[in-house]
């Protein structure tokens, strides 16, 4: 039982007109003594006041202004203490109080819920939290409710302010009066994701699916707020989850929407679900935002959609030097080599300075065309002029073409100027350059090669040893073919190419000694090795 004495007094300030009135409420053992001074202006004013505790006296009757404890646990809640709080059923748990600020209960002279809404609106805005909290408990206090915008307006400043332990209080105390939208609940996962991460937010937010009387005010803002909590932690699963349960409650989601599912879809190598949510917001007649056209260039050349991240590119106002590299290369790989260079050129005309990506790009479209001579005069181009650093990419796309051309010369002279110049070169490198030797029935060189390899501590593999052996049959040089099938473990592809070659270099003699040993090791011939060595039996 609350016990009220009202106590009326009238003191009259000549000077600054202030009128008085002084009540005082009793509830258990607490005692608070509400003092309410209004300037005859503004509320505004009054609640920036800073009033001191004084003693006024009339008559034979003795005041005192008074401020209480703005206490979590006295936070209006005493109505519905045998209640258990909302989120006392959920897994976060609550944050530590911040230290307990001094704020005063004032008798409210304005009545009217709207204009008291838009001065804690005002006073929210203007991040005055002090003031706002005042105005905030005084409406409770005398059974005043701000409207919806107002109190989420407030709960932003808490938020900013980094009380977070009142944001839950007050939410609390919104949700048992279902002054909440989904704006409210957007700002309570806020702080959940503030106070114990993102997972315990999106905990929360699943909680609160199950209960109707929650779900009934989710609105695309939650829903746009709970998709960032899960690209925070790459949730990907989750935020198609909850993609799809936005569509089946019949919200349609904004480009903002739209913006995040394509951006964290790509970014988590979901390629394909950013295509359907970009086929999707284009079926609702929404305008993809810049970021979300950039993450689709990338999304359509990894699904080898060049058509689409050709449309999208030229759709965009100014793309980024990513978005062209990206569209280049994918057109380079479907062999479109004049529309890769009007990429090119668009990428010049805004400003790009091409890096790296880009003339590997290039290159690499030229070598799908098989315009090798081109790939190798292009790069030189950019060596000599360094346009850029010369990295892995771009000496072994060179000496890809060295291969099919033959040029052995040249391909070694690239591997030790790789060598040279730092970077690492790896297995398929030194493949090239034998391969190229090969190609060149220049058998002693590819031998000179693979010993320089080995003394550079790099591991050879099968296309290395498969590369040696072709190189060495074409050059007659049979030891070294055998010296070779006797270093490395029994391989059948080894000995398939060795038996092919020397049957076709009528070496019949070798070709049947390594069938035998191929038997005797328990390897299994393909079929043309088998035809070849029956055919030539016979004719023996």
């Amino acid at each position: 039982m609350v016990d009220v004495w009202l106590s009326p007094v009238s003191i009259t300030a000549t000077s600054n007109q202030l009128n008085c009135g002084c009540y005082s409420f009793k509830k258990s053992s607490y005692v608070w003594r509400s003092c309410h001074w209004s300037l005859s202006h503004s509320l505004d004013y009054a609640l920036t006041m800073k009033l001191k505790p004084r003693h006024l006296v009339y008559g034979s009757v003795k005041m005192d202004s008074f401020s209480s404890e703005a206490d979590s646990s006295e936070f209006g809640l005493k109505e519905r203490e045998n209640e258990m709080s909302f989120l006392d059923g959920l897994e976060l748990e609550k944050p530590e109080p911040v230290r307990s600020r001094r704020s005063r209960i004032h008798f409210l002279e304005e009545r009217d819920e709207d204009m008291l809404s838009k001065r804690l609106l005002k006073l929210s805005r203007l991040d005055k939290l002090r003031s706002a909290s005042e105005l905030f408990d005084s409406m409770r206090i005398s059974s005043l409710q701000p409207n919806p915008h107002a109190c989420n307006s407030f709960l932003s400043c808490l938020l900013r302010n980094g009380d977070l332990q009142r944001v839950f209080t007050v939410f609390d105390y919104l949700s048992s009066k279902e002054n909440v939208t989904g704006h409210t609940y957007s700002l309570l996962l806020k702080a959940a994701a503030e106070a114990k991460g993102c997972d315990s937010a999106l905990r929360m937010f699943r909680e609160l699916e199950k209960d109707p009387k929650h779900k009934s005010h989710f609105d695309v803002v939650l829903y746009n707020t709970v998709i960032s909590l899960c690209g925070r932690v790459n949730n990907v699963y989750e935020t198609e989850r909850v993609w799809r349960v936005m569509n089946s409650d019949g919200l349609v989601g904004t480009e903002v929407t739209y913006s995040l599912l394509i951006c964290i879809f790509v970014r988590c190598g979901r390629s394909e679900l950013a295509l359907d949510a970009y086929d999707e917001m284009i079926n609702n007649k929404i305008t993809p935002r810049e970021d979300a056209m950039h993450a689709m260039i990338s999304a359509a050349t990894k699904e080898d959609q060049w058509s689409l991240a050709l449309k999208i590119f030229q759709s965009m106002s100014k793309p980024n030097l990513v978005a062209c590299n990206a569209l280049m290369n994918s057109l380079g790989k479907a062999g479109k080599v004049g529309l890769v260079f009007k990429v090119y050129s668009v990428a010049k005309s805004l400003g790009h300075k091409p890096d790296e990506y880009t003339w590997n790009a290039l290159l690499t479209a030229l070598y799908k065309a098989n315009r090798y001579e081109d790939v190798l005069q292009l790069f030189d181009m950019v060596r000599s002029e360094s346009l850029c650093g010369l990295n892995g990419y771009l000496y072994n796309t060179a000496l890809m073409s060295c291969q099919k051309l033959g040029c052995w010369e040249k391909a070694v002279k690239l591997l030790y100027e790789m060598e040279g110049s730092g970077l690492g070169v790896s297995t398929s490198s030194y493949n090239l350059v034998i391969s190229a030797c090969e190609k060149s029935r220049q058998s002693k060189v590819a031998l000179r090669v693979y010993e320089h390899m080995v003394q550079r501590e790099c591991k050879a593999d099968t296309f290395t040893y498969l590369s040696l052996v072709r190189s060495c049959i074409w050059g007659s040089l049979w030891d070294e073919v055998k010296d070779i099938l006797k270093k490395v473990e029994p391989d059948v592809s080894l000995y398939n190419a060795a038996i092919h070659g020397m049957c076709l270099r009528r070496e019949f003699k070798f070709a049947k000694e390594l069938y035998v040993e191929m038997r005797e090791m328990g390897l299994e011939p393909d079929g043309k090795t088998r035809a070849m060595m029956l055919q030539n039996l016979k004719r023996r």
